[in-house]
């Protein structure tokens, strides 16, 4: 059994809260479209993640589902574009795009990422906005790769 949690709290996952090196996961698609949900939040605060994923979707290098593109926004704070879903979701009939092993994928990179700048893990619910996940199964993925080895993450749910 772990020693940490989760931790949830209200708030803005783009102002991350505590000390130290942070690091924002968020799950992007793997055809370069970035202009809805999450993303907006991060291309109003800083450029770079949007920039740096449509670079990478055109260069064409590693640009798959359960890749990672880490990103430094500040001094202390880095976003993580993990792609973790195909495509986009067009019509709500249409099956959700989210890939939960290419989230798990994505998660193993981070994990890597945050020991080795002992950085601790911010993100909104990945996967369960736009990419329509399950949040219980996002949930046991982060325990089982990034609670299991210690690393605090804090989920934030946008203020009502």
């Amino acid at each position: 059994m772990p020693s940490s949690e989760i931790f949830y709290m209200t708030g803005d996952a783009t102002a991350p809260v505590g000390e130290g090196k942070k690091l924002i996961v968020h799950v992007c698609n793997d055809i370069g479209a970035w202009g809805a949900g999450f993303v907006l939040a991060l291309s109003k605060r800083w450029k770079e993640p949007e920039k740096s994923y449509k670079d990478w979707s055109k260069s064409g290098s590693d640009f798959e589902l359960g890749k990672v593109q880490f990103v430094q926004v500040e001094e202390s704070i880095f976003v993580a574009n993990v792609i973790g879903q195909t495509g986009i979701r067009r019509r709500k009939t249409d099956p959700p795009p989210v890939r939960y092993s290419a989230i798990e994928s994505g998660l193993v990179e981070v994990a890597d990422f945050t020991k080795s700048n002992m950085a601790s893990v911010h993100m909104p619910r990945i996967g369960c906005g736009l990419a329509g996940g399950d949040w219980t199964k996002v949930e046991e993925i982060i325990d089982r790769v990034l609670i299991a080895q210690n690393i605090h993450v804090i989920v934030y749910d946008p203020p009502k």
